[in-house]
């Protein structure tokens, strides 16, 4: 039985791989690529900068009275297709993670961030302050090395490690893993939630009206900066925590272990937008139906019934939410990234069908 199920599980994976690079060897045309920053602030320390006296061979050490910091912005990497359509995509990264997340697979495929250009949208890729390559923060931390990439392993629903679920779609291959795992990055100050949303907002006023795509921990910053910049048309979100917004007053309590989750509130004024636009929600597998033991599990068992609610809540408002759990649909073994598992043309094909369902694709 088990032989049968690695075989078939092989003739799958080699049947979406030729597939993908049937795909990947057709010609792209790239009318314009570019990349900038957005957002951000600029810190100036009090007194005045002498450029002799605080030189870079000033034998005191570093002076900074006088000079500035600019800091806090976003980074942004972009290219617009030939025949681009009305609306981009704006892809938004998860924890411990860059714009990295949208680009190769970590097999070595092609991400979202070609597929989709593949399809004419133009793709606008996001590393948010303090991450990546908008690293310069205003504010220090202190960035530990602890050995962490089993816990993800875990959390990230690969599996239990040292093993991947038996229908993971994700490659068995150690190199896939190497660089799964070498995508990971720091913060390089401390998190802020708000700093984030002013850089992407930034970044959508200067773009126009986009569709925004989250991964992860963007997906709640996401909610609150559709909230606030009507440039947001539709959200794509795929596997957003906990932190959905809810009408005050409306927000569930959920039990999750021995704690009791509640999302965060904001005023049914500010809730109120998210009604006005299209919004998706993908879960992938290996997501338990009852409690389980395995936090790395349990906590996307809380996440998923969490957003269900929160559809609930958003459309009793006349707003028009959207949630998917892959596997309900006959799409299994999706990790937590299901923009780069095996899999990952399928679920592209998912997205487009939706963006084609409410217009978005013109």
């Amino acid at each position: 039985m088990q032989k049968r199920l690695r075989d078939a599980l092989v003739l799958v994976a080699t049947a979406m791989f030729v597939s993908a690079c049937a795909t990947a060897h057709q010609p792209l045309m790239i009318q314009e690529q570019g990349s900038f920053a957005v957002g951000g602030i600029i810190v100036t320390a009090p007194g005045t900068f002498d450029p002799i006296k605080q030189g870079a061979y000033n034998p005191a050490g570093p002076d900074s009275a006088g000079q500035t910091l600019r800091g806090d912005h976003a980074y942004v990497f972009y290219q617009v297709p030939v025949g681009a359509r009305r609306l981009p995509l704006v892809l938004w990264h998860g924890h411990g993670q860059s714009g990295k997340t949208w680009e190769t697979t970590p097999d070595g495929r092609e991400g979202f961030q070609t597929i989709f250009l593949r399809r004419r949208f133009a793709v606008y890729e996001i590393d948010q302050p303090r991450r990546g390559r908008a690293a310069r923060s205003t504010q220090s931390v202190n960035v530990v090395a602890a050995p962490d990439e089993q816990l993800w392993f875990g959390i990230f629903r690969l599996g239990i490690w040292p093993d991947f679920y038996p229908n993971v779609a994700f490659s068995r291959e150690a190199e896939a893993l190497n660089q799964f795992f070498r995508q990971m990055v720091p913060n390089t100050g401390p998190y802020d939630e708000k700093v984030n949303i002013a850089a992407v907002s930034a970044l959508l006023t200067k773009v126009g009206p986009s569709i925004l795509v989250t991964h992860s921990q963007s997906g709640g910053p996401g909610w609150r900066t559709a909230a606030a910049n009507p440039n947001v048309r539709a959200i794509v979100a795929f596997e957003p925590g906990g932190d959905f917004s809810f009408p005050e007053g409306e927000a569930p309590s959920v039990p999750f272990g021995k704690q009791t989750f509640t999302p965060p509130t904001m005023p049914l004024s500010q809730f109120m937008p998210l009604t006005k636009i299209p919004i998706v929600i993908y879960y992938g597998d290996n997501i338990p139906d009852q409690p389980s033991t395995n936090p790395g599990q349990e906590q996307w068992r809380v996440f998923l019934q969490v957003a269900r609610l929160w559809r609930d809540a958003v459309n009793r408002h006349g707003g028009d939410v959207t949630v998917v759990h892959l596997p309900e649909i006959g799409i299994r073994g999706n990790t937590h990234f299901a923009m780069s598992d095996l899999n990952n043309v399928q679920i592209a094909d998912q997205v487009s069908q939706y963006l084609a369902s409410k217009g978005l694709d013109r």
